[in-house]
């Protein structure tokens, strides 16, 4: 590889503990709202992971412009639940934007951001691998808010798998932060680069070289 070549991007690791029970909870409660609130598209589903999912997907629209326009309250928290549960970065985007088209892109940054805060760390690193799919619309005062938070949160608590899914959205220009919180980032970068875990090492590098992207 020669010297202009980008770098290798190493994959996000999977979480220690994948939750798949609490993530199979979560779809079965969704499945039991679609068969009371949406009659016309409920779909049977068995109890393996795959089979709710595909499920869900015939319930809740393939694409973008088949989601629901408009769901029902109690979809909220149910979608919220499931997509800070889903273990997977790509997949949990089953949840996310059904969440975002019935609900608006405010209202679920806000939620995952209050989960970011005030979560389980289980719940802290799914609100972090959910936000890149709620945030195809932007928010400037919510985005100051998640990098601050995801700034605090990544320095003072050591849980490796909210460190590991915190980290690639992570700004570590200090220029973006007000004066208090600049010291923090050189902390997060201190500790990421002296960190045990390969994927912490090998993320900061790149992030330290783009800060901002």
């Amino acid at each position: 590889m020669s010297s202009d070549d980008p770098p290798h991007l190493m994959a996000l690791p999977g979480p220690a503990a994948r939750g798949t029970a609490e993530l199979r909870r979560c779809m079965t409660e969704l499945l039991e709202l679609v068969g009371t609130h949406l009659p016309a598209r409920t779909v049977d589903a068995g109890s393996d992971e795959e089979e709710q999912r595909g499920a869900l997907r015939v319930a809740l629209g393939y694409r973008y412009s088949d989601y629901p326009a408009e769901l029902p309250e109690p979809f909220f928290g149910a979608l919220v639940r499931a997509a800070v549960r889903d273990p997977d970065p790509s997949l949990n985007r089953q949840f996310v934007e059904p969440l975002r088209a019935a609900f608006g892109a405010r209202r679920t940054q806000e939620a995952l951001l209050e989960i970011l805060t005030a979560g389980s760390d289980p719940e802290r690193a799914g609100a972090a691998r959910a936000w890149y799919w709620a945030t195809l619309e932007t928010f400037e005062d919510l985005q100051d808010r998640w990098n601050r938070a995801a700034l605090r949160e990544f320095v003072a608590h050591d849980d490796l798998d909210v460190r590991r899914c915190v980290l690639p959205g992570l700004s570590l220009d200090p220029a973006g932060y007000p004066a208090e919180l600049q010291p923090l980032v050189a902390e997060a970068v201190r500790i990421a680069r002296t960190h045990s875990d390969g994927y912490l090492r090998h993320r900061v590098e790149l992030q330290v070289a783009d800060p901002n992207g």
